[in-house]
């Protein structure tokens, strides 16, 4: 078992590379190891670490034949004074791995960074596979989360960094890009950003206010239509969209994934109407006949609503909300699910109860549906109400079903989008933490490539000479570096892409 130990519970254990020390790893299970973790002392022993042979504790049974060469390729430090393995690693998490040797499984403490307990498995070589599965969730979600803000620290990058893409074409598509995709790239990008939500919000009154009878004008058949100004306001605006879209297409680096995206789909939906009906209206009527052409350019004009979708492309609190509807599915499901249940039954019940009177409402069952629907959701138009004592005292009991259905899963749909929305904050905080990281490390480091001059790094002293290879110190004065305190980069030069957090830590 492992427990703290003291002077008077060491046993002996011979020196690394001498006889007595090959024969006391041939004892195999008989032997115990002392090991100090973070100033944290444990006694193991070898029946319990030959379970995993292959894990870092159990190579310590066998190491000492190996000389001090095997011993520090294994710990940061050994003391053969008090034959004592030295690790500079995390107790509380040395604390979760070490159950794998008892249980056979590991769970991570709450409060432990997922990716850096991910790291000291990796340290004392247990295998993931131990993890248990709901310690392996919350890995997979902060893997999710630096993938994330690595992916948020490559799109800042490359607006930094200059139009290095080869001929003067591709040099003219990523300006091009940038300036309609990143409206926080410059001033004129920002502007047209504003112009293009204003734009938006223009032809969305302008459809609306050319339904008003009081300002529409009569064609030469007699037919109201819309004034011809609101409809060289709509033509402008409809130019303006079309424009933006052409050239985000054409500029855009992957077109395929541009034309199958969500929001340009919905572009073109706001799009198209108009030169679908244009057509219709010029040529529609020398192939059919002119009320079904009418029919169809009025149908068209419905779906120029979709242009009103085109704001989520500008605000970021509509993103979040349909991200957190996106991940809300099952919440929603289940709200169906009981609206339609109540539904049926209580349509069923009020249809049953209101027939005994001789001017009831409830003429059929799929009739009373809609009764059901206005009364569970508490709307109530009153077009259809029970008249018997029976039937009022079924729709009482309906409307409050009605309101602890639609209670019930609303506050898990609200958790998911304040969660997804304080998730995006944190991330954009993290990403641009991560860039002064980066900037930091780069003036520090002696790169000048994120803030750091020339000047400022002939001011720095020279670097000491390498001072000649000493023997290990055993007091204490000087030990050996420590496997955690080797330097990682933020982010490799070839590629963007963050192999390890420091802010993790």
């Amino acid at each position: 078992m492992a427990g703290t130990m003291d002077g008077s519970e060491e046993r002996s254990l011979p020196e690394p590379g001498s006889p007595g020390s090959a024969a006391a790893a041939a004892a195999g299970d008989d032997m115990e190891i002392v090991v100090n973790v973070g100033g944290v002392r444990q006694v193991l022993y070898g029946d319990l670490l030959s379970r995993y042979p292959e894990t870092r504790l159990a190579e310590l049974m066998t190491c000492l034949a190996g000389g001090y060469d095997t011993i520090f390729s294994l710990c940061d430090d050994y003391d053969p004074g008090r034959r004592e393995f030295y690790f500079d690693r995390d107790p509380d998490a040395f604390k979760c791995v070490i159950e794998v040797y008892y249980f056979g499984e590991v769970h991570m403490k709450k409060g432990i960074c997922p990716i850096c307990f991910k790291s000291e498995m990796d340290f004392w070589k247990v295998d993931l596979k131990f993890l248990d599965d709901c310690c392996k969730s919350h890995l997979s979600e902060k893997r999710e989360e630096l993938e994330e803000i690595a992916r948020r620290v490559r799109l800042i990058l490359d607006d930094l960094g200059g139009d290095a893409a080869p001929g003067r074409w591709r040099r003219g598509q990523k300006s091009v890009w940038k300036f309609l995709e990143k409206p926080e790239s410059s001033r004129p990008a920002r502007v047209v950003a504003v112009l293009s939500f204003l734009l938006i919000l223009v032809s969305s009154v302008v459809m609306c206010v050319g339904t008003i009878p009081e300002l529409q004008v009569l064609d030469a058949d007699g037919n109201r239509v819309e004034h011809p100004t609101l409809e060289n306001v709509e033509t402008a605006c409809i130019g303006w969209f079309t424009l933006e879209y052409l050239l985000r297409l054409f500029s855009s680096p992957n077109k395929l994934h541009f034309v199958l995206s969500f929001m340009n789909i919905v572009d073109v939906l706001a799009i198209l109407p108009f030169y679908v009906s244009l057509t219709l209206t010029h040529l529609g009527a020398r192939m059919m006949e002119l009320t079904n052409v009418q029919q169809a350019v009025q149908a068209l004009r419905i779906m120029r609503v979709a242009r009103i979708f085109k704001l989520a492309r500008h605000s970021s609190g509509l993103q979040t909300l349909t991200y957190a509807l996106k991940r809300s599915f099952k919440e929603l499901g289940l709200l169906l699910m009981y609206l339609a249940v109540g539904i049926f039954v209580f349509s069923a019940l009020g249809y049953t109860m209101e027939q005994s009177h001789p001017e009831t409402l409830f003429k059929s069952i799929p009739q009373s549906f809609w009764w059901a629907i206005i009364t569970m959701t508490t709307v109530g138009y009153g077009d259809i109400y029970p008249k018997t004592t029976l039937g009022k005292l079924n729709a009482a009991i309906s409307f409050l079903c009605g309101v602890i259905a639609i209670a019930l899963p609303i506050h898990p749909i609200i958790n998911n989008f304040v969660r997804y929305y304080n998730k995006q904050r944190v991330l954009e905080t993290a990403a641009k933490h991560e860039l002064e990281l980066m900037e930091l490390n780069s003036s520090s480091g002696g790169e000048g490539k994120a803030g750091g001059s020339r000047s400022d790094l002939d001011a720095l002293p020279p670097p000491p000479e390498p001072a000649a290879k000493e023997p290990p110190s055993w007091g204490g004065s000087r030990l050996k570096l420590s496997h955690s305190d080797t330097f990682i980069p933020l982010l490799t030069e070839e590629k963007y892409h963050r192999t390890r957090l420091q802010s993790c830590k």
